[in-house]
């Protein structure tokens, strides 16, 4: 009977952080399997902007670029499958399950899921968001610099403004009849000039992914050439919780400067982890340092053991 492989580490998600820590890892000449559903964050975007060498790129393009460079690294194996469990075999080894009841083994796991958003409650934003609306004003601010802006937020509606406000002075915050502006924030919205419209939304008018106004549900149509929205974001999956991960202020699961978890043998790195700053770039750089304390660990591992 065939012995069934044990890879040293199995990265969970196909995204920056993911596909860097297989980067590192393949070169450390790790057995490495990678699964990813194709449900990236970003997958509504049309460029990814900010990340050094590739800016302006599809985000798509940007993880074939990355699946491509992996080829050249033989114990890499990526798999376009979701896993749906992860349970704890022993101090030493992880089983993890795909949705079509595949089994794979490994040492160690590497968490790099990213977030899942959920936009604001503002009709018809789905329409928009990834072409004029965005999430990020790092990301799309200067594509988006001095043109008529509108905010949209169901919490940090006054930070997300405040960030804007670098790329255009032409704001107009939707609070959507909702109370959370507080009356200092207000008054420091209205020192800049920024206007705040408090009445429900209806909905927003615009074609082909172009918001052109946002419509009142008194009928009143507020003309805006795109916007930022705030979403609010989840965990796609329990996996962390499941495994005993602790988490940190922000919500994300608690990494040291390596993506160690509190919970040996597994990691975390990406957006998963950080939650702030969500960029790219960052989260190519946290799979690439989680990569490197997982070889380490291996590494010591390895020579600890006197057989």
């Amino acid at each position: 009977m065939r012995k069934r492989m044990i890879y040293d580490c199995a990265i969970i998600g196909g995204g920056p952080a993911g596909l860097s820590a297989a980067l590192v890892l393949g070169r450390a000449r790790r057995n490495v399997i990678i699964f990813d559903d194709d449900h990236a964050r970003n997958r509504v975007s049309r460029a990814s902007h900010g990340f050094l060498t590739r800016d302006g790129v599809h985000p798509a393009e940007l993880r074939r670029i990355g699946r491509e460079e992996l080829r050249h690294y033989p114990s890499v194996s990526f798999h376009h499958k979701k896993i749906v469990a992860v349970e704890r075999l022993d101090e030493t080894h992880y089983e993890l399950m795909t949705a079509d009841g595949k089994m794979f083994r490994t040492q160690k796991v590497l968490l790099a899921v990213g977030l899942r958003d959920e936009q604001p409650n503002v009709p018809g934003i789905e329409r928009f968001y990834g072409t004029s609306i965005f999430s990020c004003p790092y990301c799309d601010g200067w594509e988006m610099r001095d043109r008529p802006l509108a905010v949209f937020a169901d919490i940090n509606v006054f930070k997300l403004a405040a960030e804007v406000y670098t790329w255009s002075r032409d704001l107009i915050v939707f609070t959507g009849g909702e109370g959370q502006l507080t009356e200092e924030e207000r008054e420091k919205l209205n020192a800049k000039d920024i206007q705040i419209v408090d009445d429900i939304i209806d909905g927003l008018e615009g074609a082909d992914g172009q918001l052109h106004s946002v419509r009142l549900e008194d009928g009143t149509l507020v003309d805006r050439a795109g916007g930022f929205a705030s979403p609010l974001w989840s965990h796609p999956n329990h996996f962390a919780d499941e495994l005993g991960c602790e988490r940190n202020q922000y919500g994300g699961i608690q990494t040291d400067e390596y993506g160690r978890t509190t919970v040996w043998n597994v990691y975390a790195a990406g957006d998963v982890s950080h939650i702030v700053p969500s960029q790219l770039l960052v989260a190519a750089g946290a799979g690439s340092a989680a990569a490197i304390g997982i070889n380490g660990d291996l590494t010591n591992e390895f020579f600890s053991r006197m057989n």
